[in-house]
């Protein structure tokens, strides 16, 4: 690949053509918003010239409602020879662009799984797909020569290619996607009136929940919008689940010792469930999920503090599976959570205190 054409310098296009021209291909850029085509160039992600003659590939970076008229745009004008699209949604894209005429067998949809909670050129980095999946749904009529651009773009920017159909690609975001940021918006929602008093005791748990919940509500409706089906269905069937859930907790206030076993029971299957589901979920380069131990180190809110205790672990020789850090409210303190092999876990402690750190019990 020589040349690309990026439309759309949000987050995701920006990002695609940083790392594009990061590799030395000459990238040129479109947005209806051309400030944000003068702010994605001036970050070196390319150059606002025009198209001139056709580019090996063309990569459309819109929201899904606009993705079909921009594939068509680009089969119309001829600007490239093979045209993918980057948006959350698969399946009614694809039907949209059949439906508009378009040669299914120079364009290609595909979805990769990275994403932050700001949006916009100045959020984007070349680096947002490293080790990332990155989902391709080919067709019976997808040429090899589009497929084959599609993979090195993905090579380029440094993610994992996953082979799906593009119906089944929307069932599994509705789980893994758009349901969780629903979720989290709902539970962040109770925080907008609740007490003073209550905000100021959220700790690690609810600011865990709520992370997402922070990302941009009118992108969010782009993409509900194009796959509302499957996200109501998950939503449904977790209404179900709290209806349940509500009615043994009401059994946990009872006075008859019967329905206060039953209320517990219930409210057991759903954590041992959720158990069962997290276990499901891959783990460091895609494992199964190992169970790690957790150290957790008082540290305090300075330059270079995290460096010095990653250097201490180092030179304990141990090496840390992941890291989480939980802040102390209205200090400048807080836990580093280092999560290691159980087996160094001991080591890891006692080599951190015998360098001035405080361990704090699990």
């Amino acid at each position: 690949m020589n040349t690309a054409l990026v439309i759309g310098t949000g987050l995701i296009g920006t990002s695609v053509a940083l790392a594009l021209a990061g590799r030395g291909v000459r990238v040129h850029l479109e947005d209806q918003d051309t400030e944000r085509v003068r702010t994605a160039a001036a970050l070196g992600a390319g150059t606002e010239d025009p198209v001139e003659g056709p580019v090996d590939l063309a990569v459309v970076a819109v929201p899904p409602a606009y993705i079909s008229a921009a594939v068509a745009d680009v089969q119309r004008r001829k600007a490239a020879r093979a045209c993918i699209d980057v948006g959350s949604v698969k399946g009614g894209p694809r039907r949209e662009v059949e439906a508009l005429g378009c040669d299914p067998t120079t364009y290609l949809g595909t979805h990769p799984m990275a994403g932050r909670e700001r949006s916009g050129p100045l959020a984007a980095g070349a680096d947002l797909f490293e080790g990332r999946p990155w989902v391709l749904t080919p067709t019976a009529e997808t040429d090899t020569e589009v497929l084959n651009l599609a993979l090195e773009l993905v090579a380029v920017c440094g993610a994992v290619p996953v082979v799906m159909d593009a119906d089944a690609h929307d069932r599994a975001v509705a789980l893994v996607s758009h349901t969780p940021q629903l979720l989290s918006s709902l539970v962040a929602a109770r925080l907008e009136a609740a007490d003073e008093t209550a905000v100021r005791l959220c700790g690690q748990g609810i600011r865990d929940v709520t992370r997402i919940a922070a990302s941009d509500p009118a992108m969010w409706i782009d993409i509900l919008s194009a796959n509302p089906g499957p996200v109501a269905d998950i939503l449904a069937a977790v209404a179900d689940d709290l209806e349940t859930t509500v009615r043994a907790l009401r059994a946990l206030q009872s006075a008859d010792e019967t329905e206060r076993a039953g209320g517990a029971a219930g409210i057991e299957d759903v954590l041992r469930r959720g158990n069962n589901g997290r276990a499901r979920i891959p783990g460091k380069h895609g494992q199964t999920p190992a169970v790690y131990e957790t150290v957790a180190v008082l540290i305090s809110d300075r330059p270079g503090e995290l460096a010095r205790i990653f250097a201490d672990a180092g030179r304990a020789g141990v090496n840390i599976e992941d890291v989480r850090i939980e802040h102390a409210t209205a200090q400048q303190a807080g836990h580093v959570q280092l999560m290691v092999e159980p087996s160094v876990a001991p080591v890891l402690a006692a080599a951190l205190r015998e360098r001035g750190w405080t361990i704090r019990q699990q």
